[in-house]
């Protein structure tokens, strides 16, 4: 099991063979075994398979080609709709419209959605998360007509891989486990952690094409600048407002 997850990808081309209605089923009925709050599984997924849909969906993931390409396209939404409406009909004063519910079911929509992942995989699937999908969460919540207390949080797209392309690199361990307590990070901690990073080949030409001085600056100046964190955080609290969570 150990090797299996250590040999993840994010696979963005994919044959055009269908997924089986019945795997998808059986994935997401695995999904849907995953650890969650209170066994109130406070989230929902929209399994899209429709050109039309996923040419809509399209634009709002910066039109990432696999968006289209791939059979599925799979929406992971934060939703305490259901769980309110039900409380509302057995005489329960719900109380989730609330940014702490928020929280609740964002961790529990993504704990799902990995689950999803992880077996999807193991079935000889690939998959790719779209870190998109709270940049336009207004834009996708018109689309798939999103209710009041719904906010997609994740998406992945999902299929039989056409290629299998080179794992992506790694921080070492020691970079993201701290042991009994938080140790901060020294000038040395932070060299020594990143040096294998900045000093590869491929990150030195990412840096180069980009006409930057260091590969922080890449991240920084161009894949995420602080300009464009601040509209998207702005978009975003607007949704939480709008669905009810503000």
């Amino acid at each position: 099991m150990l090797d299996f997850l250590n040999q993840h990808r994010s696979i963005r081309k994919y044959t055009d063979k269908v997924i089986d209605a019945g795997l998808m089923n059986q994935l997401l009925e695995a999904a849907c075994r995953t650890s969650n709050t209170g066994n109130m599984q406070a989230y929902s997924v929209v399994v899209t398979t429709g050109d039309e849909i996923k040419r809509q969906l399209a634009p709002t993931h910066f039109n990432q080609p696999m968006v289209v390409q791939a059979p599925a396209v799979l929406t992971f939404c934060a939703d305490f709709n259901r769980f309110t409406k039900w409380c509302g009909m057995r005489r329960a004063d719900a109380g989730y419209d609330n940014f702490q519910s928020f929280m609740t079911t964002a961790i529990d929509v993504l704990l799902a959605s990995q689950t999803f992942a992880i077996a999807a995989e193991a079935e000889g699937l690939g998959i790719c998360y779209l870190g998109t999908t709270t940049y336009n969460a207004g834009e996708i919540i018109d689309i798939l007509k999103l209710p009041k207390l719904v906010v997609p949080i994740t998406t992945i797209t999902v299929g039989y891989p056409a290629e299998i392309p080179e794992q992506t690199d790694r921080l070492p361990l020691d970079a993201v486990v701290h042991y009994e307590q938080y140790k901060d990070y020294t000038t040395e901690d932070i060299n020594s952690l990143y040096a294998e990073k900045e000093n590869s080949a491929f990150y030195k030409n990412f840096v180069a094409e980009n006409n930057k001085e260091t590969l922080a600056q890449v991240f920084t100046d161009i894949r995420y600048p602080r300009k464009n964190n601040e509209v998207f955080s702005d978009k975003f609290l607007e949704v939480l407002k709008k669905q009810g969570f503000l």
